[in-house]
């Protein structure tokens, strides 16, 4: 099977591709750029001209509720590979659970969809799940989401059999006795409405705490969704000391802050909450200088009945792998970050982060690409939407930037209409 991408821009940070020309596809994987390879024969024709051509995106952080429905929201978005976190229905924390949902996932057979393995039983936090069985069935990454870790012993014994197995250590860092069941930053508008609050401190005493054990095992550890300015400082500091240490931040904590959250709106209640404009801003310089490494959508979609609830009460998340791309493109346009690192902070970064073969447009590499048009303006509505959760505190804005196809291993999964 031969397919020809034309006249596009093709961007790819890995490879410091940036031209307007051609992809020639293969049997699924790269094979030439601009000229067409010997005796390649094109079976059908993209032209995608005054379109971006690149690496399909790799997002580290998804929950689904609808296998399906999440899939059709990912390949929509231009997400061709995925993490599913362990603290999901139903827990992943045996290897049969493993192989139930690898099942389910050739349902689905678009996106790659990867598992991440539960650090402990049940998400418990007292006894270390298999860790090593967990890998053998096919985990990608070892995390106990977002539930707390009893003590420090635990925590360093577990970080010590991730790294004498060569597995990933994912760590949302947040000291639970301080966030104490919050819903929004300890600031003004938590003060304000009397909404029950998160500290900033949360957060920076846990990645300290992580730290100290991660050079103590040297556990390969990744944080996951940043929120704060010290944060940031500290993994800074962390990683020109040494330490294997990565970090990524949900898309929209770089463009909403505590000031944007509208109290009796559920749809902005997420964890770790809206902080302060300068944690953002950090956050943003952050993914300047290379401090966090990729970006992620932390898509958590949930049905009406859960945000229907008072604000404290409603469960924390909000539907977010539609509005990637053009929560990106923003970026862009602000001059935070230039397109080509942005997109790599979508592909091959998380990518690497991970240890996969994908998120390039290498030769010979798996022909996982995303095409979007960076100027189509679109509504945020049911119209647009494929996700089940329509929980998303850009609801009925006008967004600017629209996946038109998404290609897996060289077929075509995904096409606007």
């Amino acid at each position: 099977m031969g397919l020809k991408i034309q006249n596009g821009r093709v961007i790819d940070a890995t490879n410091k591709l940036n031209y307007i020309g051609d992809i020639y596809i293969q049997d699924g994987k790269i094979k030439a750029f601009n000229d067409a390879p010997p005796n390649f024969n094109a079976d059908e024709i993209i032209d995608v001209t005054g379109q971006i051509v690149c690496a399909g995106f790799v997002d580290l952080s998804v929950r689904l509720q609808n296998l399906r429905k999440e899939t059709i929201a990912a390949t929509s978005s231009g997400v061709t590979s995925f993490c599913v976190q362990p603290d999901i229905k139903p827990t992943i924390d045996t290897p049969e659970v493993v192989k139930h949902l690898k099942e389910l996932a050739k349902t689905a057979s678009y996106p790659q969809i990867y598992f991440i393995g539960a650090l402990t039983q049940k998400l418990e936090g007292v006894e270390l799940s298999s860790m090593l069985s967990l890998k053998q069935a096919g985990c990608i990454a070892m995390s106990n989401g977002n539930f707390p870790i009893k003590n420090l012993l635990i925590m360093r014994r577990a970080m010590e059999y991730a790294a004498s197995h060569d597995l990933l250590f994912i760590y949302r860092p947040n000291e639970f006795s301080l966030s104490n069941g919050g819903c929004a930053h300890e600031g003004l508008m938590a003060t304000r409405y009397g909404l029950p609050s998160i500290p900033e401190a949360a957060e920076t005493i846990a990645l300290d705490q992580c730290l100290e054990l991660a050079e103590l095992t040297g556990c390969r550890v990744h944080f996951g969704q940043l929120s704060s300015k010290r944060a940031v400082i500290k993994l800074q500091q962390a990683k020109k000391y040494g330490l294997n240490v990565t970090a990524d931040v949900s898309m929209h904590q770089l463009h909403l802050t505590e000031n944007d959250v509208i109290p009796f709106d559920s749809n902005y209640h997420v964890l770790p909450p809206f902080r302060g404009t300068e944690d953002c801003d950090y956050l943003r310089i952050g993914l300047g200088n290379g401090t966090i490494s990729a970006i992620c959508s932390d898509h958590q979609p949930h049905n009406l009945d859960s945000k229907l609830a008072a604000f404290p009460e409603t469960k924390a998340g909000i539907s977010t792998l539609e509005t990637l791309l053009p929560l990106l493109l923003k970026l862009v346009s602000e001059n935070v970050i230039d397109l080509p690192q942005g997109l790599e902070l979508l592909n091959a970064k998380p990518a690497a982060i991970l240890g996969l073969k994908t998120g390039s447009l290498s030769i010979d590499s798996p022909a996982d690409i995303c095409i979007f048009n960076p100027n189509l303006e679109w509504c945020v509505d049911t119209n647009n939407w494929h996700s089940t959760g329509v929980n998303t505190p850009f609801w009925a804005q006008t967004l600017k930037g629209r996946v038109t196809h998404t290609i897996q291993s060289g077929k075509v999964i995904f096409k606007l209409i």
